[in-house]
């Protein structure tokens, strides 16, 4: 046997049972030939052969050390799978079992001595045996100390394959320091890599499998080699590869080329020599960045004749190789592969490939075709072209002169254009679209074929009847006419006719604009418009769908793009809801109030005349907010009394009054917009002795503070808060003639409207407080409103939109009805944009309209002298006892609430979730808030006790804020003296009890016993100053704002309509019942009565008390003596036998 029995399983079973079976029957019908050998033993040889089936198949075995080092077949079986095939196992059963090949080579002695094995003849077989494996093992020794000793890294060397059959490139390669070694399997070699993985590749080659084992100058050939290892794994590694047929996907054994790759490897050995390896054989070839230097010569064999002949000593089938990477072409040429530039490959590579394709050698070509070899040809070869016997007085006369050309432009009677071309060569002129064309200059037939594909990539087609060029398409026609036809002037002679001048592209442009008020009318003059204004509405259509151009009646273009007195008109247009047919005389009419949006658009204009007349300019320079008109005066009872941006926001709404329009002032909370507005009625009560009524709506909660600021800041406005029964507000109404301002809330507005339109009262000022109580126009409230007859109208909130643009409409619709138009038409062209497009024009457009009947400052515009807001947060650790109960109490909650959630859901557990937080936020500030007989202290308040000490001694005041007014009590108790705490009460959290601390300066302090005294209404610091030891309760006067959340269990009913036994109105009134935040000395759970605050004369049996349900409307407002802060007109209290609750 000639071959190791194992090296025979490994490839039988890589090969599977069909094919070894097919290739036995080759071996035993003689289609086997082996055509070369190369043998030292069974363990080391190599060998060709020939395998005869469908085709011819060659194929190649190689074996080193006992293991398979390469493997080749020509089928398509080898190709898919890179593994043995039929041919290949056939060629080893051939070579293994036929005995004439074991006989010629125990014969061949030279053979056998070519590795310096000592050999004998038979008889001396067993010497023979001991000598050489002693031989080999004093060899292996050798080889391995002289690896010791050397300490040199490993290297890499690349070996490209090229198979010229199915011209596919492979890069295979070997590595080592003294003898290099195959790597036969880059996916087990990058694993190795991976894992830093010691591995032996032969008897010389053992080592760690580091990057640092490598050579510095292979280090990138290693990063490449890894990379496409690690795809090839990924694909072959993949289950659901699509590219899988059977075995692997990809050759393991080496990287197939792809045109990327091949494109990393020309940058990775560039100006390198490599191993190449290809049907001639293997060698090296250079890698270098230039074209190959091939030439060609035109020679003249006869008058008649000429031939191109390949001026190189090359055979380009056999020489010659063309490659394609992903950005560029490579030509392998003999042994080296050329990079070639891209004029390169459009010319003579382009000529090659056609010898090669052709196998020529030469190209024959007659006299009459030397025009076309000087004009086509000629041009692209230059730089690799040689003439042989071809004089120069003949080249003259073939080359090409420079090519002029002709353009001549004009409309026909369907608008379109018309190009005749003319080609010129010296003297000679031709259209080239005639059949027969006679020149006696030879002609450029490159340069005349540019300029027709110019021509056609515009969009010109042949017009076969009139021998022209034709350009049909409107939207082409304008390119040409806007960007193109400079282009053409600039290679072409371009000549038009005066019909063609006519139709060019028009910039739309007015000449000049006359603005003027008269009779309370804004008047705009458009005469000096350069556009029809007939044609105006569809101009302006197309503009709004952002098309480029528009094409005029009279054939001419418009240009629609960026064009400023377009944006100009359809802004005018769509803010001032302007009719296209008012344009048609030039001149058109809209109400004065739109002339400061009028205003902002003029600024956007230039290169444009606008005329002023001088009341326009009036009412724009009293208008401006910053300015404003510097003669108004302010009202002698609050000059000394508003600072200086309030002078300026009563200015403001002094000139909107004068003209009657309406405005909205949004500064923010606190900067007094109830003075400001105050300020506007006192003016006018000064300046007018036959006075009209102005009107104050609000939520009921600010009525009293409405008048309370009346009184303090104007003393002299009469006043009347509308209140009291159905019966009572009639006749309240009726006398509204004998004050200066009325005030009413929504809800009262709402069931009184009838009551006011029945005497239609036009009131002088109707001003809406918390104007967002409009902010849907659909509410009885907002509609009740909007019904309100006034000579002005303001709207105060500081917030004019909340949710929805929609809320802007609603308020602008009552300040000024109509001024941005129907609601429909609103939301069509400002608020879907805006919302759902993000259109910046249609939000730029809706800014400018609301922009001037809008005042809005902020505390860090205004009020500079305040100091910048400092935010310090301390944490501290809890104490130990305090911990250990915030902790049990902690995961009580967790157990507690997860049972809770699990048995209503998440939805229904919101209370029980928030009463947990509670809790721990109560222990995190005291757990004696709680717990009783806690005894231990709290970090929180020991820090807090230090931080209010070292102010105190520092001379500094405090102003305190705790979530729990029961903290305060714990506070005051670490004091060692006794001082002075205002404000104990009440919500700390609350912004309604700050404010009305602050700016009313009184609150409602209720007995023990439940019985309001009005003799007790006083100032916080009375009430905690006079009398310490006579404590009162001072709620606060928010929804559940003081009491711990925990405590929240409350029922609600809202009836729509109808009325009590009474015959009480209890229409939309929303009822509230709350349990007490203690327990009632009785044990009940619920308070045992209901102390009505609308009714307080009335004590009601509690319905919770008796386990049925019990609903009672509303009478109305609190009366005078009983002046309670309400936020929601029928919020209820409810008295316990000790405590108020208020809700």
């Amino acid at each position: 046997m000639l071959v190791n029995e194992k090296i025979k399983e490994e490839l039988y079973e890589n090969a599977g049972d069909i094919r070894v079976q097919k290739a036995r029957l080759y071996a035993k019908t003689g289609k086997v030939e082996i055509a070369k050998i190369n043998y030292t033993n069974k363990d080391n040889f190599e060998i060709t052969g020939k395998v005869t089936g469908q085709e011819i198949y060659r194929t190649n075995v190689t074996v080193e050390s006992g293991e398979i080092s390469d493997i080749t077949c020509e089928c398509q079986d080898y190709r898919q799978r890179y593994a043995a095939c039929k041919h290949i196992i056939a060629t080893i059963m051939e070579f293994d079992e036929n005995q004439k090949y074991e006989n010629m080579l125990l014969k061949d002695k030279s053979t056998l001595d070519i590795n310096k094995k000592i050999r004998a003849n038979a008889k001396y077989r067993s010497f023979t045996q001991i000598v050489n494996e002693l031989y080999e093992e004093e060899m292996h020794e050798a080889e391995e100390k002289k690896a010791e000793e050397s300490n040199g890294k490993i290297k890499i060397e690349p070996r490209l394959i090229y198979d010229k059959y199915y011209s596919l490139l492979k890069m295979d390669f070997k590595i080592g320091d003294k003898r290099m070694y195959k790597i036969k399997n880059l996916v087990e070699f990058f694993e190795r890599m991976q894992k830093a993985e010691k591995f032996k590749y032969g008897n010389n080659l053992e080592f760690i499998h580091t990057k640092e084992a490598f050579a510095e100058e292979d280090q990138t050939i290693l990063d490449f080699i890894l990379k496409h290892a690690e795809t090839i794994n990924f694909v072959n590694s993949n289950s659901n590869s699509n590219y899988r047929y059977y075995g692997k996907a990809l050759d393991e054994t080496c990287i197939s080329v792809s045109q990327t790759t091949l494109d990393e490897i020309f940058e990775l050995f560039k100006n390198k020599e490599i191993d190449f390896k290809s049907d001639a054989g293997e060698s090296t070839i250079k890698i270098i960045e230039e074209d190959p230097k091939l030439y060609f010569q035109v020679k003249k064999i006869s008058d008649e004749e000429y031939k191109i002949i390949l001026n190189n000593n090359i055979n380009l089938t056999r020489d010659f190789s063309v490659f394609e990477g992903k950005n560029n072409k490579y030509v392998l040429l003999k042994r080296t592969l050329y990079k070639c530039s891209k004029n390169y490959e459009n010319s003579v590579m382009k000529l090659l490939c056609i010898f090669k394709e052709n196998y020529l050698t030469e190209i024959s070509f007659g006299k009459e075709q030397l025009p076309e070899l000087f004009s086509v040809i000629i041009p692209r070869l230059k730089n690799n072209i040689e003439y042989q016997e071809i004089e120069e007085q003949d080249i003259e006369k073939y080359r090409p002169k420079k090519l002029g050309v002709k353009m001549f432009l004009d409309f026909d009677e369907n608008d379109r254009i018309l190009a005749e071309i003319k080609f010129c060569y010296g003297e000679t002129e031709f259209n080239p679209l005639q059949p027969k064309i006679d020149s006696k200059y030879p002609r450029d037939m490159i340069a005349e074929n540019k300029a027709v594909n110019m021509l056609r990539k515009t969009g010109f087609m042949f017009y076969e009847a009139k021998g022209c060029f034709i350009l049909p398409e409107e939207e082409k026609i304008y390119n040409f006419l806007s960007n193109e036809i400079d282009t053409y002037m600039q290679v072409f002679e371009v000549m038009v006719t005066d019909n063609f001048k006519t139709k060019q592209i028009k910039q739309p442009k007015i000449g000049s604009i006359g603005i003027k008020v008269e009779n309370n009318l804004l008047i705009i003059d458009l005469e000096k418009l350069n556009i029809d204004p007939k044609e105006l509405e569809e101009i302006m259509q197309r503009y709004k769908l952002k098309k480029k151009y528009y094409k005029l009646k009279d054939g001419s273009f418009i240009n629609l793009e960026e064009n400023q007195d377009l944006e100009f008109i359809d802004k005018m247009m769509s803010g001032m809801d302007i009719n296209y047919k008012q344009l048609e005389n030039g001149e058109i009419k809209i109400p004065v109030n739109r002339t400061l949006y009028l205003n902002q658009l003029l600024k956007t204009v230039t290169d444009t005349q606008i005329v002023r007349n001088g009341e326009y300019k009036k009412i724009v320079n009293e208008l401006d907010k910053e300015n404003g008109d510097a003669d108004i005066q302010i009202p002698a009872v609050v000059e000394n009394t508003l600072r200086y941006y309030q002078k300026t926001g009563y200015k403001w709404l002094k000139t909107l009054d004068n003209y009657k329009f309406g405005g909205i002032l949004a500064d923010d909370m606190g900067l007094g917009k109830t003075v400001q507005m105050l300020s506007i009625v006192a003016g006018y009560v000064e300046q007018e002795s036959q006075r009209r009524t102005s009107i104050v709506i609000c939520p009921s909660s600010l009525t009293l503070n409405w008048q309370n600021e009346a009184q303090k800041f104007t003393n002299g406005l009469q006043t009347l808060v509308i209140r009291g029964n159905a019966e009572e507000r009639r006749e309240l109404i009726q006398k509204i003639d004998n004050y200066d301002i009325i005030i009413t809330s929504y809800d009262l507005l709402k069931r009184d409207i009838d009551v006011y339109k029945e005497r239609k009262y036009q009131f002088r000022f109707a001003i809406t407080d918390e104007a967002q109580y409009l902010k849907n126009s659909n509410t009885q409230n907002a509609k009740a409103v909007k019904e309100i007859m006034a000579d002005t109208k303001y709207a105060l909130t500081g917030t004019p939109i909340e949710n929805s643009l929609a809320e802007l409409w609603s308020i602008f619709d009552f300040i000024m009805p109509g001024y941005l138009f129907s609601y429909k038409k609103f939301k069509t062209e400002y608020e879907t944009p805006i919302v759902r497009e993000n259109d910046a024009r249609a939000m730029k457009k809706l800014k400018m309209l609301i922009e001037p009947f809008v005042l809005r400052r902020t505390k860090k515009q205004v009020l500079t002298e305040l100091p910048e807001k400092t935010i310090t947060v301390l944490n501290n650790q809890m104490k130990d006892e305090q911990e250990k109960i915030y902790l049990t109490y902690l995961a009580q909650a967790k157990q507690e609430v997860a049972e809770t959630i699990q048995m209503n859901g998440i939805e229904r557990s919101h209370i029980q979730v928030l009463a947990a937080l509670t809790r721990l936020r109560q222990i995190c500030c005291h757990p004696s808030l709680f717990i009783k007989d806690y005894k231990d202290g709290s970090s929180k308040l020991d820090q807090c006790m230090e931080i209010i000490n070292d102010a105190v001694e520092s001379g500094h005041k405090i102003l305190l804020f705790s979530g729990y007014t029961s903290m305060f009590d714990l506070i005051e108790k670490e004091f060692e003296n006794p001082v002075s705490i205002y404000y104990r009460y009440g919500s700390w959290n609350c912004w309604f009890c700050i404010y009305y601390w602050i700016f009313v300066g009184t609150l409602w302090i209720s007995d023990q016993d439940g019985i309001h005294r009005s003799d007790l209404r006083r100032s916080p610091v009375a009430a905690r100053q006079s009398k310490r030891q006579e404590k009162r309760d001072i709620p606060c006067y928010c929804i559940f704002s003081i009491f711990p959340i925990y405590y929240i269990n409350a029922i609600f009913w809202r009836r729509r309509q109808g009325s009590d036994a009474d015959g009480r109105n209890h229409s939309g009134n929303l009822t509230v019942y709350r349990r007490c935040d203690r327990i009632c000395n009785n044990g009940y759970p619920w308070c045992e009565r209901v102390y009505d605050a609308h009714d307080p004369w009335l004590l009601q049996p509690n319905p919770l008390s008796s386990q049925r349900f019990y609903e009672r409307a509303c009478k109305g407002t609190v009366a005078y003596d009983f002046a309670v802060m309400w936020i929601i007109d029928s919020i209820r209290t409810w008295r316990c036998d000790r405590y108020f609750c208020y809700c």
